[in-house]
């Protein structure tokens, strides 16, 4: 088989997504690999179809025991034998896995980088060939990437130790350009192709709401969106559980996850959300990595993450089935001391002094990044594009920012004020004292320092907290202002020899929420083109999906996204080799669930007659013939109809010929599952 037919046969596509020919093709013909793709944008397709392809074992190195078992779930119910190695092994299921892998049982092994050094994955990877090492979450490996990990550092001397060199590619969500080189360099990838598609999802609605009700404004969203299902993020533990019980009491279907629970309670909550049994979660970032739940509606975070790449990457959980999804960062002033205190008590064990100084203040610069994004008034997605170093065309019209009505302010005068103040501190202090004192704040600390007595004491006290925060930020980034790194920063002046000028103006932008475009079109579900009876027949699909993971033990997207199940209402299948044209259906799945779907189908219909299931803005295109469908369900391919000698002979010359299964079943009106079979039973594939 090709790549094309590998990914229909085994994950159901037609057409490969942005980038990912591009990156396969690369390593088919032997070649290394940088690639740099946002959260559900298919990076394992990248590396398991030529995994499937090349002709020894292909090791995916991974930090992520959860991501580890979610893919090699996917994998075997896709009818590909793959494992894992990671400590939520015994040491006898470890040396039974290496012992299958060695017997060629295997094309596929996650291994956890720790691992690597052990003497017994060293003597396993003597004995077999290795024809490509794939390098997940790659970011890891840089001391500039937001979730470094010394153990990564093993991957280099462990490729040394092989006895011949295999491809090695490597794939990420998060790098900025400093953390890209690393990446290259430490590596040591030979002419690499680094192919980076783009950071943007579109299907993603960003927004920042400043508000210090925090709760009313999660309850109240939860409860408008009782069916979808969402991930809350908070910064600490007692958030978590705040949050969590307040939910709960409200009769809220909701789990909990942080750091502070025992193993089991985690892993309950954890499974709970992956298998819909609860569909919110509330959780520290502690949870989330590596979870491929592909129907989250709603990321909300109750506070603001300590950069953009945590941000990006956690907001980036929802809509990884490309269906329109929210992303809603809730803040507040006590947001950015909380994160100051957590970076405070951040762990540099595993690096040296001048590394962690060196480390410790490009988290806080990271941090006035975030804090930065919180206060724009510019399109949130441009803002989030052009950190990671992407292009920017214009305002993205799909998000927060871009929805509100914006007036333009002088502020001129206050502007002034601030840079009087900053003068008086003489750059001594940071933005809490800076602000108490142009608030005229009744605060003991001010007394301390003596700023009561400042000439700018009170001068901005007609103004709220929030805009003054929003007029620093915007001086800042403007230059007039700089704020230092570290723990402790503070406020000086940067350059305001513009300002002497009288005709320098300083503008801040303040907003009203617009009201909607009626002309505007709007970015559609895949539901959307569903009618009422579509619906019902969509939830019954989910209710049988669920009566099967519950079967099997797994969670209910790895037997088909609700996207898969939306095609099956919109094509109505008939038969096998409809289903087979169903987006995310392979060979595999359809002899395993084919026939429950189908009948589940056949019913639905059966029980109502007539009515349409599906309508898209060619409504004619969309009426239900029963005829067709009828004349489809009884061909004799459902029937089971036999071979004729004249067929089999034809089907091996076909099969010689180079022509892919897929172009087989065609020809002969047959199963794409038909087809292999026969080609089994004539020993012509494995």
């Amino acid at each position: 088989m090709n790549a094309r037919e590998t990914l229909k046969v085994y994950f159901g596509y037609d057409s490969f997504r942005e980038g990912q020919e591009d990156i396969i093709d690369t390593i088919i013909s032997g070649g290394d690999v940088l690639a740099i793709m946002p959260t559900g944008a298919g990076k394992s397709i990248c590396y398991q179809v030529p995994a499937l392809l090349l002709p020894g074992i292909t090791l995916v190195i991974s930090p992520l025991i959860s991501l580890m078992q979610d893919q090699v779930k996917a994998l075997n119910e896709a009818g590909i034998h793959a494992a894992f190695i990671n400590s939520s092994l015994t040491d006898n299921q470890i040396s039974k896995a290496l012992s299958l892998a060695a017997r060629g049982v295997y094309k596929i092994i996650y291994v956890a980088p720790e691992r690597l050094e052990s003497f017994e994955f060293l003597d396993f990877v003597s004995q077999v060939d290795i024809s490509m090492v794939t390098v997940d979450e790659a970011h890891c490996i840089s001391q500039w990437g937001q979730d470094f990990r010394p153990s990564y550092l093993k991957i280099v001397e462990f490729i040394k130790k092989l006895s011949k060199r295999p491809i090695v590619s490597a794939f990420t969500a998060t790098a900025t350009e400093e953390v890209k080189e690393d990446i290259l360099c430490i590596l040591s990838l030979i002419n690499p192709h680094v192919v980076v598609t783009g950071f943007d999802r579109q299907n993603l609605y960003y927004s920042v709401e400043h508000m210090k009700k925090k709760d009313d404004f999660v309850i109240d969203y939860v409860e408008k969106h009782p069916s979808d299902s969402g991930i809350i993020y908070c910064s600490t533990r007692k958030n978590v559980d705040n949050l969590f019980e307040l939910l709960f009491k409200r009769g809220v279907s909701v789990t909990k996850y942080h750091a502070g629970m025992n193993t089991e309670s985690r892993k309950k909550s954890q499974d709970d959300f992956i298998y819909d049994r609860t569909p919110v979660i509330v959780a520290t970032n502690a949870f989330g990595m590596g979870i491929d739940k592909s129907n989250v509606r709603y990321v909300i975070h109750y506070n603001m993450p300590q950069s953009m790449e945590n941000y990006y990457q956690e907001a980036g959980r929802a809509g990884r089935d490309g269906e329109p999804s929210q992303c809603i960062l809730l803040f507040s002033a006590q947001d950015v001391i909380i994160n100051k205190f957590l970076l405070e008590k951040k762990d540099f064990s595993g690096l040296s002094d001048e590394d962690a100084v060196l480390v410790q203040q490009r988290d806080y610069k990271r941090l006035q990044i975030m804090e930065g994004y919180c206060s724009t008034t510019r399109c949130l997605r441009n803002y989030i594009l052009t950190y990671f170093g992407e292009k920017t065309s214009g305002p993205c019209d799909h998000c927060g920012n871009c929805h509100r009505q914006y007036k333009e302010v002088d502020m001129t005068a206050e502007a002034k004020q601030i840079i009087n103040c900053v003068a008086e501190t003489r750059g001594r202090y940071g933005l809490v004292i800076v602000l108490g004192t142009l608030m005229g704040a009744n605060r003991a600390r001010l007394r301390e320092l003596g700023t009561v007595n400042y000439k700018t004491y009170g001068a901005l006290k007609g103004h709220s907290e929030t805009e003054l925060r929003a007029l620093i930020s915007q001086m800042i980034a403007e230059g007039y202002l700089f704020q230092t790194e570290g723990q402790y920063s503070v406020i000086k002046l940067g350059d305001i020899s513009p300002l002497r000028d009288e005709n320098t103006r300083v503008v801040m932008r303040t907003f009203e929420e617009k009201k909607p475009d009626k002309n505007k079109t709007v970015r559609k579900r895949s539901t959307d083109s569903l009618t009422a009876s579509g619906y019902d027949l969509f939830e019954i699909l989910r209710k049988l999906r669920l009566e099967i993971a519950r079967e099997e033990a797994l969670p209910p997207y790895i037997i088909f996204s609700d996207k898969t199940l939306i095609d099956m209402c919109v094509k109505l299948p008939a038969d096998r080799e409809s289903f087979l044209n169903v987006s995310g259906v392979g060979v595999t799945k359809l002899d395993k669930y084919g026939q429950r779907f189908l009948d589940a189908i056949h019913t639905f219909l059966d029980t109502h007659p007539g009515e349409i299931v599906s309508m898209s803005d060619d409504t004619d295109d969309k009426v239900f013939d029963r005829a067709e469908f009828n004349r489809q369900r009884n061909r004799p391919e459902s029937a089971g109809a036999s071979w004729s000698e004249e067929e089999d002979n034809m089907l091996d010359q076909e099969f010689h010929s180079g022509m892919s299964i897929l172009e087989i079943a065609k020809l002969h009106s047959r199963t794409a599952g038909g087809i292999r079979a026969r080609l089994k039973k004539h020993g012509l594939i494995e």
